[in-house]
Parts: structure tokens; C-alpha cells; sequence
């Protein structure tokens, strides 16, 4: 026992309608990078916010370096040397790093806060576990990447040993995964425990020291990473065999849905990031567009779904002129919109799951039973919720429960639900699994796939290039704003992508 880190024991968890943690053991050997996957809902988060303090367990037992100890809250579990670095970062923007890092903890000198003091142990950190940051910078004006290096930090300096990473590579381009990992190599070799929740196996492959499985709120087993295959790691995730490219039979296009000519947008800082855009999407077929993140893929979608205003050029819908519509009269002329932030776009969190079922067409009979006050008709709201609950597997099936409840796969699947039921003439979607399980990117990968075969035009935007390439019938490559290419299948492979998304050109 003295060699765990972690020792987690007949740990249980209940909240309304779910047994969250059931019974789970749980072990981290010292100095290891150990994995920690399953399904939405499967119980990952709710264990590690036990282990963090976050939550309470109705039963079981925590070991922390062979000692027994109780976790009120964080306070505790950051003096026993835990840190957690959260899917989604609490920063505060317009603070530099230094005070980003040092808050609520900060070094004084005669009464008031020691900036240079702060900078200095900022820049020290940095420089030992190679995390390269200017600790003046103001978080506002960094990347993605950069403040998830602000976070491991945040818990470095507090003094942690062991270090909790929820889903670190939903949000970083290739790039920064590759990034990331030397850190977490350089941290494992200085002695420090690290537990990484992820969904991307072949990421648990090239990092991780082993993997625990859970699955509907059980332990399935534990495995050294050197033993086993993402293929068997992706059975004990889902209970059955998981195809990791979805089959799909040749595009058959049709007449053009989407048709883009020269568009120009400005991003949120009014400089240029769209510089006469031009491609269309037809009928039957998934338009793929890669690219690495920051080049315009966002406020493309943003202009194509009435969220951003164009400068220049034009956007048709089945040949009607469409350019800077708002988003209602987008959606009524048959676009629906998967969003890449599901929380600022995709849901209202203090709604309940029913009511985000609706948004969108809420508006519409037989939602409402007199469209002119809006009187709302709960009645089919509440089938449709439940038809879509049992058809996309959405956990816990309970429809008045708030999105904000929701893990954040299971929140994915809400919107993807929602934008799929709506059976658009263009589906626009935009990183749409991000932050889920192998079973459930299967689903919406055989949906988009069906989608297609349906007849509908379907616009993909991934930073995934697997994905790009499982699912697309073409691949347009996005560098700086512009379109650098667009690619038959045939002609596309990882190499000549990743060369086109980085300015190296079509050859």
C-alpha cells in the first residue's frame, strides 16, 4: 500500500436516478502517469471530485501515500498535495499569469502583495518543468495552450504531488498535445503522480503507464498500457467491439445547398480572419475543413450560422442569399448547427434537458399552444425529450434534470440531438465529438454518415484529422484565413494535411 499515491477503496456515490460510483477501487502507484477512461456518465469525474474534495462518497475509504485521510473539500486535498487542472480553465482573463497563479496565496512583502516576488516564482516553475510562460502576460492575450500550462502551474505552486489533468487535450491542436505531453513526461520524472482522464485512446497509448476502465459506474479492470491495445481498451469502455473509422459507401452529390464566394470577416479583435473565403457544399456529401485551430475555422461558422456579420462576399442557401441573416432565419431555412462551445452556444446550463431539446424551434407549434404570447405546451415537449433521451442514450434519461448536471459528453449529446431531429438542409458541425467516448463518436460519426446518405449537405470543421478523414467526401484546408486547397480522399493523407494546415502549401 505505501507504494500508492492514490488508494481509492469500495468507493460509492448515489445522486438521483444514478449509482455514479459503484463500489470502485481504485490505486495510483508514485510516479506514475496512470490513465482513467470510460463512457459519458461512466463515473470518471464524479471520482476524481471525490479524490479532490469536490464531492463526498456515501461509503469507502481514501489512502493518500499509504495514509488514511478524509477529504471535506479542496483546502484538504490541496494540504495532502493534490492538484487538479479542470477541463475548463478558471482563469481570469484580464490578470497576468503571476496573478492568475498566486491567487489566494499570495507572497506579501510589508503588507502588500509582492508582484516581483510572484513573477520570480512564476518564472522559476516555468524554467523546471519546462512550461514556458511570461508570468507579465495577461491571460486574455495567450492561447489555449498557454493557459493550460497557467494551470498545471496554479497546482505546482501550491505544492502538488499529485496531479489530477480532466480531459487536458479537448481544446489543444496537435501541436499542443505533443507539448503537453513533455511536460507531463518532465513532471513524472521529477517524481510527480499524475492521473489523466481522457477519451482519446491513442492517447492513453503514447503517454500513460496504465489504465483503469470504468463503465456505468464500475471498475471494468486495470492494465499496464504495455499490455493491452486501444481496440481492447475501447471493448472494456463500451461492452462491445468499437470501429474506429465507420464505414461509409461513395458520396453521390447533388445540387449545391451551400455556396460561399469570396468572404470576408474581421475576428474579436477587428483584425482580418476570413480573406475571400470560397467553396460549396452539395447535397449528399460532408465537406471536411481542417486546419489548425485560430485560422478562421471559428468565424466561418460563425458567419455561415448568422453569429458574426460578414464584411464582404456572399453566402446562398439553395441559391437564396442568405448574407448576415440573423440566426433565426438561418435555422428557418433549414441550417442546423452542432457548436464547437457547447456552453457559451449549445445549451443554457440552468435549463432543464427538456427545454434544451427545444431551443431553437421553441417557438413553434406544438411547443407553444398560441405563438403570438408564447404560452408554452409542455406536453410534447416533454415526448420529444424522451424519444431523444432513449434514441441518443443520454445519462442519467431524466429530462427535468439541468443541462449543467449533465457530464460534458452527455451535454454534447443534447445538442447533437436536438440539431439532428431538426433534419436540416445543411448541418454545420463543429467539433462535434469533442470531449466524448469511442461508443459514442462511433454513433455521431454513423449519424453525420447517415445524414449524408439522407441527402442532406453536411459541413464538418474538426481540429481531429482522423476524423477529417474518416467522414469527409472532400477536404478544404484553412491557413490564416484563407483556403489553401481542397483535396479528393484519394489524394489526402495526414502528411500532405498537416504540411497544407501549417502555410506549407498543396504539394
Amino acid at each position: 500500500m505505501a507504494d500508492f499515491a492514490v488508494d481509492m477503496r469500495h468507493i460509492t456515490k448515489k445522486f438521483p436516478l444514478v449509482l455514479a460510483n459503484d463500489d470502485v477501487n481504485f490505486n495510483v502507484l508514485q510516479g506514475q502517469i496512470h490513465a482513467l477512461v470510460g463512457e459519458n456518465g461512466a463515473g470518471k469525474s464524479t471520482l476524481v471530485n471525490i479524490l479532490y474534495g469536490l464531492l463526498q462518497p456515501d461509503r469507502g475509504a481514501i489512502f493518500i501515500n499509504g495514509r488514511d485521510v478524509q477529504l471535506s473539500d479542496p483546502g484538504d486535498a490541496i494540504r495532502l498535495g493534490i492538484g487538479m487542472v479542470h477541463q475548463h480553465f478558471m482563469l481570469i482573463a484580464p490578470f497576468t499569469v503571476a496573478e492568475n497563479v498566486i491567487l489566494g496565496q499570495e507572497p506579501s512583502s510589508g503588507g502588500f502583495v509582492d508582484i516581483s516576488r510572484a513573477n520570480e516564482i512564476v518564472r522559476e516553475l516555468s524554467e523546471q518543468y519546462g512550461l514556458k510562460v511570461d508570468p507579465t502576460s495577461k491571460v486574455e492575450t495567450l492561447s489555449v495552450g498557454i493557459e493550460q500550462r497557467i494551470e498545471i502551474i496554479k497546482v505546482l505552486y501550491r505544492g502538488a504531488q499529485i496531479l489530477i489533468l480532466d480531459e487536458p487535450t479537448a481544446v489543444l491542436t496537435p501541436q499542443e498535445v505533443d507539448e503537453l505531453f513533455e511536460i507531463m513526461r518532465s513532471l513524472k520524472d521529477q517524481g510527480k503522480t499524475i492521473i489523466f482522464i481522457t477519451h482519446k485512446l491513442q492517447e492513453v497509448m503514447a503517454i500513460s503507464d496504465a489504465v483503469t476502465v470504468m463503465r456505468r459506474g464500475k471498475v471494468v479492470g486495470t492494465v499496464a498500457v504495455k499490455d493491452t491495445s486501444r481496440q481492447e481498451i475501447a471493448t472494456m469502455m463500451v461492452g462491445r467491439q468499437v470501429l474506429f473509422r465507420v464505414q461509409r459507401t461513395q458520396a453521390d452529390p447533388g445540387e449545391v445547398v451551400l455556396s460561399v464566394k469570396n468572404l470576408s470577416a474581421l475576428n474579436n479583435k477587428k483584425l482580418p480572419a476570413l480573406r475571400g473565403i470560397s467553396f460549396a457544399v452539395r447535397e449528399k456529401e460532408i465537406l471536411g475543413i481542417a486546419g489548425v485551430e485560430g485560422n478562421g475555422q471559428s468565424e466561418l461558422v460563425e458567419v455561415l450560422t448568422g453569429l458574426r456579420r460578414a464584411q464582404g462576399g456572399k453566402v446562398e442557401l439553395n441559391g437564396q442569399g442568405v448574407t448576415n441573416f440573423n440566426p433565426r432565419m438561418i435555422r428557418e431555412r433549414g441550417t442546423c448547427h452542432i457548436p464547437e462551445d457547447r456552453h457559451r452556444r449549445g445549451l443554457v446550463l440552468d435549463f432543464s434537458v427538456a427545454q434544451n431539446m427545444v431551443l431553437g424551434i421553441h417557438y413553434r407549434t406544438p411547443y407553444v399552444r398560441n405563438m403570438l404570447l408564447d404560452v408554452i405546451n409542455f406536453g410534447p415537449i416533454r415526448q420529444k425529450a424522451q424519444r431523444l433521451l432513449q434514441e441518443f442514450d443520454i445519462r442519467p434519461p431524466d429530462q427535468e434534470n439541468p443541462a449543467g448536471n449533465l457530464s460534458g459528453g452527455n451535454q454534447q449529446k443534447v445538442i447533437v440531438a436536438r440539431e439532428f431531429d431538426q433534419n436540416p438542409k445543411l448541418l454545420v458541425a463543429a467539433q462535434p465529438t469533442r470531449g466524448i467516448d469511442v461508443g459514442s463518436i462511433e454513433f455521431i460519426h454513423q449519424r453525420l454518415l447517415q445524414a449524408r446518405d439522407d441527402g442532406k449537405a453536411v459541413l464538418l470543421v474538426s481540429a481531429d484529422l482522423e476524423e477529417i478523414l474518416s467522414l469527409s467526401d472532400r477536404i478544404a484546408v484553412m491557413y490564416e484565413g484563407q483556403m489553401v486547397g481542397i483535396l479528393q480522399p484519394a489524394e489526402a493523407t495526414e502528411a500532405r494535411i498537416g504540411m497544407m494546415m501549417t502555410g506549407g502549401g498543396n504539394d
